[in-house]
């Protein structure tokens, strides 16, 4: 992690009802959730921009770093009353909410169940309709990890996210995302994924009644989580914005996190959740 990267301290981290959590800054409220895979320190560049004029919110979601396991037959619903949970220890009637990947299917489940409690919501490198093709690679993989564990597909989910070879400007990233893959609790890894990989449809009938700012942004190169289907989000949702972000892939929060957070900033400072946002594509 690059010094200019790294998070300030946090006002207040613990553990509530089993989530572990940390706190920085002052204002209105940000919730950051991670990827699958990952945890809340994933998060650095982006608290180091925001906690500057934002009360910014990270969290392990369930399974992953110091928060509980979650249930064999664990939901997506499960993921977003975590969340409410968190909220309501911490005080908080509403925030903004901000999901990478697996972060932004709960993002999403969290806006659609929790609107009142949902400022705007951003969903980065999210999956949405897979391809046949492309349910069957990410369940085969979901098996793979039940199977193998997580040490079998590290280094093939490095090269997926962050291309091959890797770029030699890319390697720093990669060996912290590797840190985080390799040191994952290997059950809550794989229940969360079996989760991810049989997700990608449950939002297709709730987009078009979600009814906040919501933009929907991934990298240009990204294979899985892929411009067409930050497109689909965005036109189903009446308040959605589509932006693909030239020349990234599915890490791109860490790769490029002054374009990210630049365009985060942006977003955040538009009209407030209940006025009407007209979608544009960047």
């Amino acid at each position: 992690m690059k010094p200019e990267q790294a998070s300030p301290l946090p006002l207040v981290s613990g553990t509530a009802n089993g989530t572990a959590f940390s706190v920085y800054g002052g204002g209105e409220p940000l919730v950051l959730i991670h990827g699958v895979g990952m945890g809340k320190e994933i998060w650095a560049p982006q608290i180091a921009e925001f906690s500057r004029d934002y009360k910014v919110i990270v969290y392990d979601m369930l399974g992953h770093g110091g928060s509980d396991l979650p249930a064999a037959d664990v939901t997506l619903k499960d993921y977003a009353a975590q969340l409410a949970g968190l909220l309501d220890h911490l005080k908080v009637d509403a925030a903004n909410v901000v999901g990478h990947s697996m972060g932004a299917l709960v993002a999403l489940e969290f806006a659609l169940h929790y609107p009142q409690r949902t400022l705007r919501l951003v969903a980065l490198n999210a999956v949405f309709m897979r391809t046949p093709a492309q349910r069957a690679a990410v369940q085969e993989r979901a098996v793979t990890l039940d199977h193998t564990g997580v040490a079998a597909t590290v280094d093939s989910t490095l090269l997926r996210w962050f291309g091959e070879p890797i770029p030699a400007a890319l390697t720093e990233s990669a060996a912290l995302v590797k840190h985080f893959l390799t040191s994952v609790h290997p059950q809550g890894y794989a229940r969360t994924y079996r989760l991810f990989a049989n997700s990608d449809a449950i939002h297709a009938a709730g987009l078009p009644g979600l009814a906040l700012p919501a933009l929907f942004m991934t990298g240009e190169l990204d294979p899985n989580s892929s411009p067409d289907m930050s497109r689909a989000m965005a036109e189903l949702t009446p308040q959605g914005r589509l932006e693909i972000v030239e020349g990234e892939r599915h890490m791109m929060s860490v790769t490029a996190p002054a374009e990210i957070n630049r365009r985060l900033r942006v977003f955040l400072a538009a009209t407030q959740a209940s006025a009407p946002q007209e979608q544009h594509q960047e």
